[in-house]
């Protein structure tokens, strides 16, 4: 093993611990080396971001093959534990391969989050798969570098007809990446594409919606919204596209009135609801969330399930605090719409707040709003969104449902 790794240092550098960073936990699994863990000299300062390089321990033991972005804060992911492993088209196949026969025993139908970064072993890559098309994010540089090369196995391994390329978000910024979207194989879809999920079918507007077009960490969360809502009024609020909504309608509930910002949003929206024969039971309403849940309650509305599923609070350690407050803040102002023995959904998908703490802002302001209930159940992501134990951020989204 040391005799091969010695030949191979010829033909990728190598990066160096310093001693103080934990080592331990790298070893262990953790996926990530930070800036002020390395040995930053000249050498390493100016590797190419999306480059690869053999990780060393401070006692110049390799650890694994990784790639580097000296740029960015997370200066160093983890890609192969074997420091001798080759990144090319073929270790790219058989990632894809593997994760694809995963989601391929979960799903009947090839709607599904394919690559969830870390924990499918493919570090910053996230791609979602709509039937006959794939959205790769790269929100990292090695994977923005191999984009066509991971477009191309895709085309090979899940027989899609196009891949487009979604490069937007803070992620990408924080890796010095440019914000752009282009399509990498194919033809651009002419319109929305119809997904079909939990009964429902949503509209995912794959070149200019948010994030990839859709969320499906939601799925399993909307499937159980749903069984609490036959025959009942529904709120969905920071709805995008419909989520719990359109579950929740076609789950039987009576009527269902979605709230956002996005105009664009709540028209897709309107076309899955149309699409879904579901039109005449579904409205929609654009505005604040805050301003509009307060102006509801003004109004002496009363549903029998409110779910708010707002973008992240908290997307970061310095946000926290102020992420949490604004948690406790829609629950204060969601509680009182909700009728007695009815359900309240809040949810979350901010990293920095842990299950904790996101439970106990929503349980104040609950409180403060005059109202108490119990949690009858906590929810998270689908499993195609699979969580590496070793970092939270793999695991960010959770729901808590509430019987008031």
């Amino acid at each position: 093993m040391q005799a091969g790794y010695s030949a191979w240092m010829s033909d990728y550098p190598t990066i160096r611990l310093l001693p103080k960073a934990e080592a331990r936990a790298i070893r262990h699994g953790f996926p990530w080396v930070y800036a002020n863990e390395l040995v930053m000299d000249r050498r390493t300062r100016g590797l190419t971001p999306g480059s690869f390089a053999i990780l060393e321990d401070a006692e110049r033991q390799p650890m694994g093959l990784v790639t580097v972005n000296p740029a960015s804060r997370i200066a160093a992911r983890m890609l192969d534990r074997d420091p001798e492993a080759v990144i090319d088209g073929a270790w790219l196949r058989a990632k894809l391969s593997r994760a694809l026969s995963y989601r391929d025993a979960l799903y009947d139908a090839p709607f599904y989050r394919l690559i969830h970064a870390e924990a499918d072993g493919l570090p910053g890559c996230i791609i979602d798969r709509f039937g006959d098309v794939a959205v790769l994010q790269p929100n990292a540089a090695w994977a923005d570098a191999m984009a066509d090369e991971i477009a191309a196995a895709l085309v090979e391994l899940a027989g899609v007809g196009t891949v487009i390329l979604n490069g937007t978000g803070r992620t990408r910024t924080q890796e010095g990446l440019t914000e752009e979207t282009r399509l990498l194989q194919g033809a651009a879809p002419e319109g929305p594409i119809p997904v079909p999920m939990n009964g429902a079918t949503y509209m995912a507007d794959v070149m200019g919606g948010q994030k990839t077009g859709l969320f499906f960490d939601q799925r399993p969360n909307h499937a159980f919204a749903a069984r609490l809502a036959p025959g009942g009024r529904v709120l969905d609020v920071f709805s995008h596209v419909g989520g719990f909504a359109l579950a929740a309608l076609a789950g039987g509930a009576a009527s269902a009135l979605a709230v956002d910002g996005s105009a664009p949003a709540l028209a897709l929206a309107e076309q899955g609801a149309e699409s879904g024969g579901m039109a005449d039971r579904f409205a929609t309403r654009r505005g604040d969330a805050f301003d509009t849940l307060a102006a509801l309650e003004a109004e002496g509305e009363r549903f029998d399930l409110v779910v708010c599923d707002p973008p992240a609070f908290a997307p970061s350690k310095q946000a926290l605090d102020a992420g949490l407050r604004a948690y406790e803040r829609i629950a204060r102002l969601a509680a009182p719409l909700v009728k007695e023995g009815g359900f309240l959904t809040l949810c979350s998908c901010s990293h920095a707040a842990d299950l904790t703490q996101f439970r106990a802002a929503c349980t104040r302001g609950i409180g403060k709003a005059g109202r108490a209930g119990a949690i009858i159940r906590t929810g998270f992501a689908g499993p195609d969104h699979p969580v590496l134990p070793q970092l939270a951020e793999s695991g960010y989204l959770k729901t808590l449902t509430y019987r008031l």
